[in-house]
């Protein structure tokens, strides 16, 4: 026994030691960095303090009752059929607490969805497992995908401060500026969760709800989606990019010209086989690893292998048509709304030239590199633009 409290005792003081490893560790909620999460903050430090009170003055007649009336004491139990005065105390005070917090739960729940007076709109759309952009006044749009790589998820390379918290492009935003969020899902229910801008909110297939954000300091914010929404849940991390005005206007300019130039010459461009694979491997990492592995050997029970498989090693157009449509009812998406025609002919290239698929479709005569244009072409068959 005594071997065992000083082992408990070393234990003990070794957490002591490490404990700046938890420095960043918080049970409350954040104060935030937006008015709505302020006022969110104050509702619930206003909630806490109540239960606090309660609890004091309930634990503090507990506890003098215990000690006061111990049988060991002689104390004889009352007898008595109730109290009318003490019912209607006791039903009265708790009424005027809820109805205290309800009025300005009420209020603070108006302001979160009053979105009026707004100087920027962006759409915000869920997929498994990704976030899509869209500023609506500007014409820009773009997906978010986690940057935490699978060296990382697998343990096999270090882990940094922000593991499964970054992603490749964030939600970039001004300060102190009034941004309205349509939030919706193409798949399944999602949320789109930012604790320290103050907002939760559900993305739900069919529906848009609003939502706004008025960041008052610069910095990034992070989150994750908040609504179990398949095996890759824990792979969706948000990042919100809260910059200077001056430097947002220098990025919509800049973005503004990228989608310029890629709607011009993304179906164009016929791109060489070095570049398409090079792309290809990139952006297979991005959007098909997770669940058909890096190297395209899948997942026995829900995603079957790329290698070798007769999807892959069949004629071009079935290929990008499968790409384009999914499998309806089955883990496999649609990535016809998802990828461009570039970034789709770079990973139909990737996959039918990769783990001895370029074998097979070299012998049955099928070619293994597809340029933007023959995505464009079926996509146009298929009808889905």
């Amino acid at each position: 026994m005594p071997n065992r409290i000083g082992r408990l005792i070393l234990l003990s003081c070794l957490s002591l030691l490490t404990s700046p490893v938890y420095a960043d560790y918080q049970l409350n909620m954040p104060y935030g960095v937006s008015p709505i999460s302020h006022e969110i903050y104050d509702l619930h430090m206003a909630a806490f303090y109540i239960c606090c009170v309660i609890a004091v003055v309930v634990f503090s007649v507990l506890i003098y009752s215990l000690i006061r009336f111990r049988k060991s004491k002689g104390a004889q139990a009352a007898q008595f059929k109730g109290n009318l005065l003490v019912e209607v105390i006791w039903t009265i005070i708790p009424f005027l607490i809820l109805v205290g917090l309800a009025y300005p739960a009420t209020v603070v729940l108006a302001h979160i969805h009053d979105t009026e007076k707004s100087a920027l709109t962006i759409k915000i759309t869920g997929y498994q497992w990704k976030w899509k952009y869209e500023y609506l006044d500007n014409g820009i749009r773009y997906f978010s995908y986690l940057s935490t790589t699978l060296d990382q998820i697998e343990n096999r390379a270090p882990k940094n401060k922000w593991f499964l918290l970054e992603v490749d492009k964030p939600l970039v935003v001004p300060v102190n500026t009034k941004v309205k969020l349509l939030i919706t899902s193409d798949d399944v229910i999602h949320s789109w969760w930012v604790p320290e801008l103050g907002v939760k909110q559900d993305a739900i297939p069919g529906f848009i709800n609003e939502n706004w954000v008025y960041i008052t300091q610069p910095g990034e914010y992070r989150g994750q989606c908040g609504e179990l929404c398949g095996i890759n849940h824990g792979f969706m991390p948000i990042v919100v990019k809260a910059v200077s005005e001056t430097d947002f206007a220098a990025w919509l300019q800049t973005e503004e010209k990228r989608m310029l130039i890629q709607n011009q010459q993304a179906a164009l461009k016929v791109l060489p086989e070095t570049e398409l694979l090079s792309m290809g491997k990139d952006e297979y990492l991005k959007n098909c690893a997770m669940c058909h592995l890096p190297n395209g050997e899948g997942m026995k029970t829900s995603f079957p292998a790329l290698k070798y498989s007769r999807v892959v090693n069949a004629p071009v157009d079935e290929t990008i048509a499968y790409v384009l449509h999914g499998v309806p009812g089955t883990p496999m998406q649609a990535f016809g709304k998802i990828l461009d025609d570039q970034t789709m002919a770079a990973i139909i290239t990737y996959i039918r030239q990769s783990w001895g698929n370029d074998r097979i479709n070299k012998t049955r005569g099928y070619p293994t590199t597809v340029q933007p244009k023959e995505v464009k072409e079926v996509r146009q068959l298929v009808g889905i633009q």
